[in-house]
């Protein structure tokens, strides 16, 4: 039985990048560019077949090496985009601290809605992740997401680099108000409203 932690967005991480060694980044992007190629795909049902059968065999060594995810690499090596965490767009973080957090994101083939735009939901998870971590940095404390709005200005172009921006709109007590925006150049493609939650301490 692992030791209990506490949950949300925390504003420090214990930094390691040598978990998963010093090709994981390369490893996680070849997965990246993976769900980016299987999206865009139509294979035949002898290479669908093939295919199969080597995920399978791939599926099995990493399961012989699954652990929890306070050891996993992924989500807590902070030297590769959004610490390697494949279930979140590949963002950049340009700068981070309590004024708020800038990254860059670029949209891929796997993250597309339709006619040439990024999912909206896609959209909402990058806003729930920079903003968590807009929040934890302010208040130096863990956060978890009681809301978050989006409103969609315009389309969200896949394969352009986008700048992203959140910051602490106010505080009040432990409610961490934050606003966020996505442009692409000039154009607002989105923004949004959100609240979390300061944790009390060993809350989950």
């Amino acid at each position: 039985m692992s030791e209990p932690h506490e949950g949300g967005f925390r504003p420090t991480f214990d930094i390691s990048t040598e978990r998963g060694g010093p090709n994981y980044g390369e490893f996680v992007g070849q997965v990246r560019e993976f769900m980016d190629r299987v999206r865009a795909a139509l294979p035949s049902a002898e290479l669908t077949d093939e295919l199969l059968g080597e995920l399978k065999v791939m599926n099995e060594k990493l399961a012989d090496v699954e652990t929890d995810e306070w050891t996993a690499p992924a989500g807590t090596r902070i030297d590769l985009p959004a610490r390697g965490n494949i279930t979140l767009p590949p963002y950049g973080v340009v700068d981070a601290g309590p004024d708020g957090v800038d990254a860059t994101i670029t949209f891929t083939r796997f993250n597309l809605g339709g006619n040439g735009a990024a999912h909206g939901g896609f959209v909402a998870l990058l806003f729930d992740d920079l903003g968590g971590m807009a929040a934890a940095l302010n208040i130096e404390g863990i956060c978890r997401t009681a809301y978050l709005k989006v409103d969609y200005r315009s389309l969200t172009p896949l394969d352009s680099e986008l700048t992203v921006r959140c910051w602490v709109d106010r505080v009040e007590r432990r409610k961490v108000f934050v606003r966020g925006t996505l442009h692409d150049g000039d154009r607002l493609c989105a923004e949004m409203d959100a609240l979390f939650i300061a944790l009390k301490p060993g809350q989950p």
